[in-house]
């Protein structure tokens, strides 16, 4: 039967700033693809977004009145089993973990439909709650996205110039370069994307996956369960890091157990804590709860789209940096920096709208691309919301 499938945010959304605010949830990568490919994959059919209005333009909510339509919520990773239940759903059945509902179908005239009939289900679900959950799953959903994407196809050839352990556990796609490195995949897979390039003297301990471009510049040292996005350069320590797309950490300095947006900038020896010296737990300040939570015993960096910090850059444990920022000089900037922050030793001031965009659109060229009109309308609207608070 023909079905429209929606993923959908709830106000849970408001929980994962700055990710969210430039984004719906399921538009985030974890993995080796983002939330709403997975959902792709898994249903083989087409899906789209449900989201707040500033996002909807960007995002399309594509509506087909004449079939069911079925609403998953957008924060909720695929599985098997939960793929086969939401399947099973009919018109008026919403299927429900306790008080939260997983997934609804409507008639598809009324997305807004509370379900007649509740089913619950019983088995565990994935679902990201807090920023830090990108790169606390990032492993579980690297080598379950693997198997999904390489399934019944063969890797293009890996040279023989690299020193390999595991060589049944990495995938090369078409175009990708991979020379004289050490790749270890016993410890996880190593996914290499169409035309990514992994440069001499790289050290590797998998599970690694580079999108489409992406690239790990010479002596790179991966200690796993990273995502590269595609377009995003890697240099120097990385360990535990979720980069969306086409962001650069592209020199020597460290960051581990982190998550950086799309089109963001770390510059050369910028490095971040992620275990703080008394080993204690890592509090992580909530935009939208305007509080500190507990995040963990390691949490590093979390850097919001078009966000920039600059050269010898040093971060403490837990940072949060919002969207379009540009943080630079030799202090410690503060561990929440709100969006649209502009500045560093000297103090922090806000980035003018119209030199934020023409910054971004600046960084968008170096990698071949240019902002788009509902790219720019995203900021100026989120500008306004957060400039009113």
């Amino acid at each position: 039967m023909e079905r429209n499938y929606i993923l959908f945010d709830t106000p849970a959304r408001e929980l994962l700033y700055p990710f969210t605010h430039t984004r719906p949830v399921a538009a985030c990568r974890i993995g080796i693809l983002t939330i709403r490919e997975k959902w792709e994959r898994w249903l083989n059919a087409a899906v789209s977004h449900l989201t707040v209005p500033y996002l909807q333009q960007k995002y399309p909510l594509i509506r087909n009145e004449a079939v069911p339509a079925v609403l998953i919520r957008g924060d909720v990773l695929p599985d098997e089993a939960l793929v086969r239940e939401i399947a099973a759903l009919q018109p008026g059945q919403g299927l429900y973990q306790g008080d939260e509902l997983i997934a609804k179908v409507t008639d598809g005239s009324d997305t807004d439909i509370a379900p007649v009939e509740r089913k619950e289900y019983l088995v565990g679900i994935s679902v990201v709650r807090r920023p830090w959950d990108f790169f606390l799953l990032n492993d579980k959903e690297l080598r379950s996205d693997y198997t999904l994407v390489t399934a019944g196809r063969t890797s293009a050839p890996l040279s023989d110039t690299n020193k390999v352990s595991g060589e049944e556990n990495i995938f090369l796609e078409e175009g990708a370069v991979v020379e004289h490195s050490v790749l270890n995949a016993v410890t996880g897979p190593i996914y290499i994307g169409r035309n990514a390039e992994v440069m001499e003297g790289c050290l590797v301990r998998g599970p690694l996956a580079m999108g489409e471009k992406a690239v790990l510049k010479m002596g790179t040292k991966v200690y796993g369960a990273t995502t590269l996005g595609p377009g995003s350069v890697g240099g120097g320590e990385i360990k535990n890091v979720v980069m969306f797309g086409y962001s650069n950490k592209g020199h020597d300095g460290y960051l581990g157990d982190a998550v950086i947006g799309e089109w963001c900038n770390l510059g050369a020896n910028a490095t971040s804590s992620n275990l703080k010296n008394n080993g204690s737990t890592v509090r992580v300040w909530m935009e939208s709860l305007q509080r500190a939570e507990p995040a963990g015993i390691k949490c590093g960096l979390l850097m919001g789209d078009y966000s920039r910090c600059g050269i010898g850059a040093l971060l403490n444990t837990g940072t949060v940096i919002g969207a379009c920022c540009n943080i630079f000089g030799a202090d410690f900037p503060p561990k929440f920096v709100p969006s649209f922050s502009w500045g560093g030793g000297a103090g922090i001031e806000r980035y003018r709208i119209e030199q934020a965009i023409r910054d971004i659109e600046t960084w968008m060229r170096f990698k071949g691309q240019q902002m788009t009109e509902a790219d720019k309308q995203v900021l100026e609207v989120l500008f306004a919301k957060l400039t009113d608070v």
